[in-house]
């Protein structure tokens, strides 16, 4: 069975970091895809990051490009999203994915096309 657990939300001001942690139970995330996504509040889920192995190279979502960097620990089998220079707009609830080896050579990656979610984790920023 896998299992995604998210860890490290919290509140933070306008500014300031905030590391999250992913740890997957039920497959090793050194043969997976891995992936970070938000919801914020009324809003659709949306792609923040992916950490592909094909290349073994990662992308991000414009919004977030230069101030937030995903990493993995394949010994812990854990997956973390470092982010920096925090926004208010960046509130949102974070979700932790496997992405399906198929979408594995893309950047962007939809959220219909992940396999396992964590339950997920919020972070709010505020101003």
């Amino acid at each position: 069975q896998v299992q995604l657990e998210e860890s490290g939300g919290g509140l933070v001001q306008a500014g300031g970091s905030l590391s999250l942690s992913c740890a997957v139970s039920g497959r090793a995330v050194i043969f997976t895809n891995m992936g970070w996504f938000r919801q914020a509040p009324g809003k659709e889920r949306d792609f923040v990051a992916h950490d592909r192995l094909s290349g073994r190279n990662t992308y991000y979502a414009d919004s977030v490009k230069g101030r937030f960097t995903i990493s993995r620990d394949n010994a812990k089998n854990t997956v973390y999203l470092q982010m920096n220079s925090l926004k208010p707009e960046d509130t949102a609830v974070y979700y932790c994915a496997i992405i399906p080896p198929e979408y594995g050579s893309r950047g962007y990656v939809s959220s219909g096309a992940v396999d396992y979610w964590g339950k997920g984790t919020l972070v709010t920023v505020s101003s």
